[in-house]
């Protein structure tokens, strides 16, 4: 179900919805869309839509109903009541996905911390059965209210264990990130919209077997391996650099800031990395909505400022006649001209263009670095 309250990048066939629903193991059987000025403050929609929806999901067997946007709690409640299914949003799906996908220790602290913040919103949800076994007029303290206080304590309690679990990882990374510092190693992060290929161009790049596959959120853990740049004259003797080049979770429209905030430590790997590889799909018409919503992300990470390259993956898939005559030159990102490259992670075309810009930006950020080390300090 999506709904359109005329604000830009409606998704009108819901594609990307039944996208992560595919994700997430469902299989979409209807499709429902609606405009409205505003939300309805008791159930999203209106009672005739709901009505609607209500007897699609009969007519078609449908075990639960998702919403594009984000429910509040109530209108959640009230949604579940009305449709007699399980009714989530976008958010929660997104949350389930993340909980199937993550592997490592501190991926599954991260989504955990998540999952615990947006169940804390909805207690009262879970317990609404247990309103009618309330005693009668002025009587507080009934089973559901005591239950509710209680999970509230369990869970309030598990958030704060949890963030301080999270506390220790982003210590160890910030850890890794002085040691690479105190070796000068330039440090690269790729980043993009999820499913631009971005784990098939870190394969390509380092010879790696990261987990890549045609769905989103393939990648939610970040992985470090290091890259051997050669110079131009590199195969006559010249001289080369190793660099650190991590893959990154790819972002979303309308990623929760529960998400966010529980990924900031995977994601100050790109806030400290001396360059972003900023993937996209050129394949995907609406890839400037998608780089827009990537640099949202970023600023709200505090990666805005960091500088960028950016790589158009995919060529492979755009037709013939549209597939760029130069695989290298500018493009603006928010004002400010920065390097784009055309490629196809999964034919290699471009990556030998790729490689040689990356050379050029770590040759041309190596003076500034090494003066840095040789300027006098003062006493």
């Amino acid at each position: 179900m999506g709904v359109d309250l005329g604000l830009p990048h409606f998704d009108a066939e819901l594609e990307e919805l039944g996208q992560l629903a595919q994700t997430a193991g469902m299989e979409p059987v209807a499709r429902v869309t609606a405009k409205r000025k505003a939300p309805d403050a008791a159930l999203f929609v209106g009672k005739g839509k709901a009505d609607e929806i209500k007897q699609l999901a009969e007519e078609t067997g449908a075990s639960e109903i998702l919403f594009d946007q984000s429910l509040s709690p109530a209108q959640q409640r009230n949604l579940e009541r009305h449709m007699g299914l399980p009714v989530n949003d976008r958010t929660l799906l997104i949350l389930e996905i993340f909980a199937q996908r993550a592997r490592s220790h501190d991926g599954k602290l991260q989504v955990e911390l998540a999952r615990l913040q947006y169940l804390s919103t909805r207690l009262v949800r879970r317990w609404s059965h247990l309103e009618r076994q309330t005693g009668g007029a002025g009587v507080r303290g009934g089973p559901g209210e005591k239950q509710i206080e209680l999970d509230r304590r369990m869970i309030d309690d598990a958030i704060k264990r949890t963030r301080e679990r999270l506390a220790k990882v982003k210590k160890q990374r910030a850890t890794q990130r002085r040691q690479r510092e105190r070796r000068e190693t330039f440090t690269i992060s790729l980043v993009g919209y999820t499913n631009a290929g971005k784990s098939t161009l870190f394969n390509a790049l380092v010879k790696a077997r990261a987990y890549a596959a045609n769905q989103l959120f393939a990648t939610l853990d970040t992985t470090t391996r290091q890259l051997y740049l050669q110079d131009e004259e590199g195969a006559s003797g010249g001289t080369g650099r190793s660099v650190s080049l991590s893959d990154t979770v790819g972002f979303i429209r309308d990623l929760p800031h529960g998400l966010i905030d529980a990924f900031q430590a995977t994601l100050q790997e790109a806030a400290d990395a001396d360059l972003l590889l900023h993937v996209v799909d050129a394949a995907n018409p609406h890839y400037p909505e998608q780089m827009a919503e990537v640099q949202r992300v970023l600023h709200e990470i505090g990666a805005g400022d960091v500088p960028q390259l950016v790589v158009f993956n995919k060529t492979d898939a755009l037709d013939p006649a549209g597939r760029p005559r130069r695989l290298v030159d500018l493009f603006e990102v928010e004002g400010r001209q920065v390097p784009r490259v055309f490629a196809s992670s999964l034919t290699g075309d471009g990556l030998s263009e790729l490689r040689r810009e990356l050379v050029r930006i770590v040759a041309a950020a190596r003076p500034a670095a090494e003066a840095d080390t040789a300027a006098p300090t003062s006493s």
